[in-house]
């Protein structure tokens, strides 16, 4: 038997995930990277263990980048006890830009890696 587990889409400030997973005991966030890595490269992080790498989440159009707002969560003790951050590398940000080959085959290997997750965490013993 699973427990309920939900999908919830974030655009705008990070910093809004604090009250999204605010009463969740896991988390899982997809994002975009820019680190100079080969275009979908996946980079999977445990964020309650260590601070997220800035050179990975350095590109950013908001205020308050993905690293920035976790380290926020964490200082203000509203970090979920699981939380896994998965970033995809991306080969082009332009605007209207659509996904290359490269990144959308990395997004349904993480959408996979992500429900294999959250099923073993939600799977009641």
């Amino acid at each position: 038997m699973l427990r309920e587990a939900d999908v919830i889409e974030c655009e705008g400030e990070p910093v809004q995930l604090l009250d999204a997973w605010e009463a969740a005991e896991a988390a899982w966030v997809v994002d975009a990277v820019s680190s100079g890595a080969t275009p979908g490269t996946v980079h999977r992080l445990d964020a309650t263990q260590a601070e997220l790498p800035r050179e990975l989440f350095r590109s950013s159009t908001h205020a308050f980048g993905l690293a920035e707002s976790i380290e926020l969560a964490r200082a203000l003790d509203r970090l979920p006890a699981r939380l896994v951050v998965f970033g995809i590398e991306g080969a082009s940000f332009g605007a209207g830009e659509g996904l290359s080959t490269a990144v959308e085959e990395a997004a349904g290997r993480v959408e996979a890696a992500v429900r294999e997750e959250v099923e073993k965490c939600t799977r009641r013993p």
